[in-house]
């Protein structure tokens, strides 16, 4: 395979898989649209049924006035036969012949009707419980896409970098150190001041006598003459 056939099959993927996100990104959208395009397919299909169902009325309506008018004349045809009106009764017998071939086109015409009206109805119902079906179906899938949304959106919030909650954690983290600090160095405080009291009262005490400060040179030395002596 020859390097711009590799780049040519590269690019018709990206765009395979550009398309497929776009598809998936308006999958709603689409089923949507599409949910309303089978509607109204369906409405058309009803319009036509009841096309066909006026239709057939119009021919069963025909074949019925054609057969009252066959058993009309063919009671003409008997009355003259009884008059024995050979003339008349076969002018009746010739008009009850073009009766019953209309008679037999239009039950032709009217079972064709029919049986396109038995199937229509058969696709209409069927149709209209598959629709009725999708319908539910995507109503389902809206609600699990809502929740898986409103899901993901915690988790969002709930993880990564820059997180919402690892922010606030990493914030109290910072704020309970620096408290410790402050523990630490309010404790520090206090023990130099407690030292600094005490060296002052020891300072008081010997000033008043009370005490006897550390030994000097001085005394050091005489009592060296003295241990000499001894």
């Amino acid at each position: 395979m020859g390097i711009w056939t590799k780049v040519a099959t590269a690019v018709r993927g990206g765009v395979n898989e550009a398309g497929e996100a776009i598809v998936d990104k308006q999958a709603l959208r689409i089923l949507d649209q599409e949910i309303r395009d089978a509607d109204t397919g369906l409405i058309r299909s009803k319009e036509a049924l009841t096309s066909i169902i006026g239709k057939r009325k119009l021919a069963d309506k025909k074949v019925e006035s054609l057969t009252a008018s066959i058993k009309e004349f063919e009671g003409y045809a008997m009355q003259a036969l009884d008059k024995d009106d050979e003339t008349l009764a076969t002018e009746i017998a010739e008009k009850i012949a073009g009766l019953e071939a209309e008679l037999s086109g239009e039950e032709g015409v009217a079972k064709s009707f029919s049986d396109s009206e038995a199937q229509l109805r058969r696709a209409v119902g069927q149709t209209e419980a598959n629709l009725k079906r999708l319908k539910q179906q995507v109503d389902t899938v809206k609600a699990t896409e809502t929740v898986q949304r409103a899901q993901a959106a915690v988790a969002a919030r709930h993880s990564g970098s820059n997180s919402s909650m690892r922010s606030a954690g990493d914030s109290l983290e910072r704020l309970k150190t620096k408290q410790a600090e402050r523990a630490a160095q309010f404790e520090a405080a206090s023990e130099l001041a407690n030292s600094t009291e005490e060296v002052s009262l020891e300072d008081k005490l010997k000033a008043a006598g009370i005490v006897s400060g550390g030994a000097k040179g001085g005394d050091v030395l005489a009592r060296l003459r003295a241990q000499r002596s001894a």
